[in-house]
């Protein structure tokens, strides 16, 4: 395993996720997490996580990285959200050498954040590529320092798309998000307008990393799937872990049995806890699987690989039904606006509902299983 993996200071992520806590409407109200908890994500180690400790990273492992994303999760599923992009200095490392060290050297703890689709027209001209356009989904883009927006090259083909690098001050925001669910990831539209990037700020996304480190060469799709996931997964353990001290501690104002001596209740919590544990277990396993295979034989089989990519999507959807679970049995109060029990449902199912791991993507890994066709980037 690899040594030099160390874990966030206790005392720091604990008050992280206290604040997070405190400060959930505020962050719906604004539909983004603002600085100050960005900087605090920089404390805890967030996006210097993948970063090689050469460059002042943590060089932490996959697992590591989402066991703290799932942590956060816990907190708000939106913090959560924005954090998992700390895994952006894996696919950066597509990026020339150079460019790398430029960014990471210079500052480990680098936000980064992008939206890749659909990809814009970008001409070459003196200095580089003439980018302009709209890219929706730019998650995190509020309190991010550097930006990445998909382009296309005239006459170059390739299955995966470019991604430019801007600095966050030379691109627009236009506030567009608004939604019911994951409202605080801010993810906005990204306008350029004849942004001028050097070639060697560019890279394919998904494309062939251009450092040696086992990290980069563990199955960047499937991390970026995984990362994801483990929102779910967090935001489901909030659910439970929320339902069951209530339950607890409530009587009945009609005189029936505490929640806790239901029999439904029971059933159904023990049903959730089932499938969120079975779900996260069969996620962990996989991903220790697969780093132990980097670290020994330098690459992740086939098998295992449509694994990652399998128990990602498992752990997205099974982590919604258990959030869904808890709202059902949460009763006529968890309908409120603002509830926990009914915004975890709500946030737990939009993570569902990423391309990565979404319904679609049970047909993706089945086809994988078979070694027939799969869609672009999968497994």
């Amino acid at each position: 395993m690899n040594s030099h993996t160390p874990p966030p200071a206790p005392a720091a992520l604990e008050a992280l996720k206290a604040d997070i806590r405190a400060r959930r409407a505020e962050f719906h109200a604004l539909r983004h997490i603002p600085a100050d908890i960005v900087r605090q994500f920089q404390q805890v180690g967030v996006y210097r996580a993948f970063v090689p400790a050469r460059l002042g990273g943590d060089a932490l492992s996959p697992a590591a990285f989402c066991r703290l994303i799932e942590e956060i999760s816990t907190a708000d599923a939106s913090a959560g959200w924005v954090a998992s992009f700390g895994v952006s200095a894996t696919y950066l490392a597509a990026l020339p050498p150079e460019t790398y060290a430029k960014i990471y050297g210079t500052d480990p703890d680098t936000v980064f954040a992008g939206a890749m689709f659909p990809p814009q027209p970008a001409r070459r001209v003196p200095g580089g590529l003439e980018v302009r356009g709209r890219w929706p989904w730019g998650s995190g883009v509020m309190g991010a320092s550097i930006v990445g927006a998909g382009i296309k090259i005239e006459g170059e083909t390739t299955a995966l798309p470019r991604t430019a690098i801007m600095p966050r001050d030379r691109v627009t925001v236009d506030e567009t998000w608004d939604t019911v669910g994951l409202r605080a990831t801010g993810s906005h539209d990204i306008l350029a307008e004849g942004v001028v990037v050097p070639e060697d700020w560019t890279f394919i996304r998904g494309g062939k990393p251009q450092q040696e480190d086992a990290i980069f060469r563990y199955p960047a799709m499937a991390l970026a799937a995984q990362v994801l996931a483990v929102v779910g997964l967090g935001t489901a353990r909030a659910a439970l872990d929320w339902l069951r001290q209530d339950a607890l501690a409530r009587a009945s104002i009609t005189g029936a049995p505490s929640p806790a001596a239901r029999a439904y209740v029971q059933i159904d919590l023990a049903r959730a806890e089932g499938l969120l544990s079975g779900a996260r277990a069969a996620f962990y396993d996989a991903i220790e699987e697969g780093w132990h295979q980097m670290q020994t034989a330098g690459a992740v089989d086939p098998a295992t690989h449509i694994r990652l990519r399998h128990t990602a999507s498992k752990a997205a959807q099974d982590a919604a039904e258990a959030a869904r679970l808890a709202f059902v049995l949460g009763g006529s109060d968890a309908i409120a606006s603002g509830h926990l029990l009914g915004r975890c449902m709500i946030d737990a199912a939009c993570v569902a509902q990423h391309a990565f791991i979404g319904a679609g993507s049970w047909q993706a890994a089945g086809a994988a299983m078979f070694g027939q066709q799969t869609p672009p980037g999968y497994p």
